[in-house]
């Protein structure tokens, strides 16, 4: 029996750590990237997390029959670390499961005001998504999913005009610079402590929101005491009055960082949900 016991934890182990093992390991810029973020010395991995991030990276999982799609995951750590497990490496399976391409990205920071880093790494890792599409799953679309500040770094890159994803999945993200409702730290590390007008209406996401943002799909908690719930229903609010399809959930409890994390309350409603939403507005088969 003991020998059994120990045989199944093995197991286990073995299956969590090929699950946390992406199939393609890609770095970014081979060459060296166009925009600096100042950082020096080495990265500092903690296990779930990562910061000092001087090598980005996307890291991809590759389902057995693609159905079409791939998602980029974003996750957040307040535009100061990467929070790379509960916000991305451990969507690897579900996705695959339902047959899309993950990928998770491993992101530079915005330090010493290099506020445009983040946002040229993503850039760059959707090009390298679409460019590999043929030889990944042969999928048709490529979305985005960000948590946090990762939302906000998603919502970023659904807003501006070039590599667009063609649709977005959103975690109780960071939307709005404007200090009335905004993450204060993730402001903070992204366009500084004392910010112009102009900065913060370039980096407020609900303003920057045209006919031609991909569809969304928000999900977020009312008692949110990080990322006030207001950023995901200005968000919502701007879609709405640009025409764009959007569907928001918003949970009466569950605070903030919850994405994966089996004891939230509503876990596998979240998850039906987004499966719903899809198939009935991706338009793909699952």
């Amino acid at each position: 029996m003991k020998r059994f016991i120990y045989t199944l934890l093995l197991s286990l182990l073995f299956l969590s750590v090929k699950a946390q093992t992406p199939d393609l390991v890609i770095p970014l810029w081979p060459n060296g990237a166009p925009t600096d973020n100042g950082a020096v010395g080495e990265e500092v991995d903690y296990g779930d997390h990562v910061t000092n991030i001087t090598n980005p990276e996307l890291w991809v999982w590759l389902p057995e029959q693609c159905s079409g799609l791939a998602v980029m995951g974003i996750p957040g750590g307040s535009y100061y670390e990467v929070w790379y497990m509960h916000e991305g490496k451990q969507w690897a399976d579900w996705y695959n499961e339902q047959g899309i391409v993950f990928a998770v990205l491993k992101y530079r920071l915005p330090r010493e005001e290099h506020r445009e880093v983040p946002l040229d790494d993503a850039r760059r890792a959707m090009q390298i998504l679409r460019e590999h599409a043929a030889e990944w799953g042969n999928y048709e679309k490529v979305g985005v999913q960000g948590c946090s500040a990762g939302g906000h770094l998603a919502a970023s890159l659904c807003t501006q005009p070039l590599d667009r994803p063609d649709f977005q999945i959103l975690f109780y993200p960071v939307i709005t610079m404007d200090a009335s409702f905004t993450h204060d730290f993730s402001r903070q590390n992204l366009i500084g402590q004392k910010p112009s007008e102009q900065l913060i209406a370039e980096y407020s996401c609900e303003k920057r929101v045209s006919a031609d943002t991909p569809p969304a799909f928000i999900l977020a908690s009312s008692d949110d005491g990080l990322v006030p719930v207001q950023n995901s229903i200005a968000y919502y609010n701007a879609l709405l009055a640009n025409g764009v399809s959007a569907t928001m959930h918003l949970y009466p409890i569950g605070g903030h960082g919850w994405a994966w994390k089996p004891s939230f309350p509503y876990a596998e409603q979240y998850k039906a949900e987004m499966k719903q939403w899809l198939k009935e507005n991706v338009k793909f088969k699952m």
